[in-house]
């Protein structure tokens, strides 16, 4: 089933598979369709949502220049929640919906009793913040002046996933899928920012009812957030969760991924 919600400055597109407990998996700016194999294995035994963040793909903006924060993401996921009378809920995020996962730990604690962050972004923890700080915002920069594939190969080079050259100009350079392209720009434009620049209260998150779990993949040792999650590990008091495969290892095999998943959320 798919549908609409109006909430402040925009309209969501939602989807909702299964029957059972309530998982959420959310990205940004991964949209709905990243999600739906790995939705589709888990609707066999719970109920499942996805959606499209504000902005992305099937969810417009009553004004396309309006930033994207982690707290107006996890704000839309809460109205959601309560529109379709559900939860408390597991909340899956991976990458910039794991930002979201926790700003909705701290804001929204009654709505979920487990929130999974995996390979957060959040370089706050992280003693060389401010240079990579620095370098997100030079992405960015490098992205508006029209440098397309330079900022990929920065974004790349940050976050320490190796790309050869000819391989990022394939992927990001010539004839691209027009929303693909949209999707992206607001990306660089409206969201990263605010996403990198996010600060957690760990007090907050520590203190909070939600299960919290930090979700690292296994192939991605030495690489941006594979740094990232073990200090957000280290700030809250807990051990890691290894998943299988890399940043997007629930898109490169859903069906291990799915598995893991399912057996962390029914861990004490």
């Amino acid at each position: 089933m798919h549908n609409t919600l109006e909430v402040p400055d925009a309209r969501l597109y939602y989807e909702v598979r299964g029957e059972g407990p309530l998982v959420v998996l959310v990205g940004a700016p991964m949209n709905a369709d990243s999600f739906a194999p790995a939705a589709e294995l888990l609707a066999t035994d719970h109920t499942v949502l996805t959606t499209d963040p504000r902005g992305i793909n099937r969810s417009p903006l009553h004004d396309p220049d309006q930033d994207s924060t982690p707290q107006l993401r996890a704000d839309d996921l809460s109205r959601l929640l309560t529109h379709l009378d559900a939860g408390p809920a597991a909340i899956f995020g991976s990458s910039g919906g794991a930002v979201t996962a926790l700003a909705f730990a701290e804001a929204h604690p009654e709505q979920a009793h487990t929130v999974i962050a995996h390979e957060a972004p959040v370089v706050d923890p992280l003693e060389d913040r401010e240079q990579l700080y620095a370098g997100t915002d030079d992405q960015i920069a490098t992205y508006l002046a029209g440098d397309v594939i330079g900022a990929w190969r920065k974004f790349m080079a940050q976050a320490n996933i190796p790309i050869p050259d000819d391989a990022i100009g394939m992927m990001f350079g010539g004839d691209r899928d027009p929303q693909q392209v949209a999707d992206e720009r607001r990306w660089f434009a409206h969201e990263m920012r605010a996403t990198v620049h996010w600060q957690p209260d760990f007090a907050a998150l520590r203190a909070a009812s939600t299960r919290v779990v930090i979700g690292i993949g296994e192939d991605s040792a030495g690489q941006l957030c594979d740094r990232t999650s073990l200090a957000l590990a280290a700030a809250l008091g807990i051990e890691p969760t290894m998943f299988p495969g890399g940043h997007v290892g629930f898109v490169d095999d859903p069906k291990s991924f799915v598995t893991r998943l399912h057996a962390v959320l029914y861990e004490s």
